[in-house]
């Protein structure tokens, strides 16, 4: 088999695959929607033998009952040496449930249930389906995303080169709620809040002058040392054989002064100096678009 990478896109009905695999068809991915399980691994092989080198797989609930086969299926193809990995879209219930209020189109999930049950009923039996998908996929939480923002982290992750483990900092606003992708989550909110001195207010955790007043507080500095001993001491025990990811999960009020900070002084600490187990770090800011 030729040296090829594979995306499998998976996730909740009205979480964003549409998008996610729109995006990846743009930067040239072959893309295949709604495949069934079991034919993943022809479809590959087939793909493979035209010199095909990018493919981007939809399966989720609409496949039926064989979407639990999927784990056996992605570790066997990782054992035979193709680049396998797992991009699950999430979203809150609430936003689930909206967007398909919104769209006025049944649930997959109802073909399952009867045509009787709530859409509520249809989210959470999918959830509880896709639940083993998740535990060893790259999680993005699309609650509060914007089309745009969701096409960059999509590309942003599948673009990263095969690693024993791809570390994610992911920002966030307390008022905004905890994003479901999170793995690990750290409130920094204990910080001295820039948002008070209003010439600061409009600026972000990336600028000078936010980040001098932080570290003005002398809490700041042995507040991200305690989080990243914490993270080397214990991420090797959240690792298995086939997870690729780790999202920790920084947040603030409003997601855009002290958690943007601490994200990014702790991005850099663990890229200069990486665990053995870790070969990529990412960031994403939820609240800065």
């Amino acid at each position: 088999m030729i040296n090829m990478k594979v995306v499998l896109v998976t996730g909740l009905s009205g979480s964003g695959k549409s998008v996610a695999i729109r995006a990846l068809e743009d930067s040239h991915f072959y893309c295949v929607d709604n495949l069934p399980p079991s034919f993943i691994p022809q479809v590959i092989q087939r793909l493979s033998s035209e010199s095909i080198t990018q493919i981007a797989i939809a399966a989720d609930a609409r496949t039926g009952r064989d979407i639990v086969d999927v784990p056996q299926i992605v570790q066997a193809l990782k054992a035979d040496g193709t680049d396998v990995r797992i991009l699950f879209l999430d979203a809150d219930d609430e936003t689930l449930i909206t967007r398909y209020s919104e769209s006025r189109r049944r649930h997959p999930m109802s073909a399952r249930l009867g045509e009787q049950a709530t859409v509520q009923e249809c989210v959470d039996a999918e959830r509880e389906a896709l639940e083993p998908l998740r535990n060893i996929a790259s999680c993005i939480d699309t609650s509060a995303l914007q089309p745009n923002v969701l096409r960059r982290w999509v590309l942003e992750t599948v673009e990263e080169e095969s690693a024993k483990l791809t570390l994610v900092f992911e920002t966030f606003g307390f008022k905004k709620g905890l994003p479901s992708d999170a793995d690990l989550v750290f409130d920094v909110r204990c910080l001295s809040n820039p948002y008070y001195d209003k010439s600061l207010r409009p600026l972000t955790g990336k600028d000078v002058e936010v980040q001098r007043y932080i570290q003005a507080d002398n809490r700041s500095d042995p507040l991200i040392s305690d989080i990243e001993t914490y993270l080397r001491n214990w991420l090797p025990s959240y690792l298995n054989e086939q997870r690729s990811y780790v999202t920790v999960a920084i947040g603030c009020t409003g997601g855009q002064h002290r958690s943007v900070y601490v994200a990014e002084t702790l991005a850099k600490r663990f890229t200069s100096e990486p665990l053995p187990q870790i070969e990529s770090v990412l960031l994403r800011h939820r609240s800065l678009g």
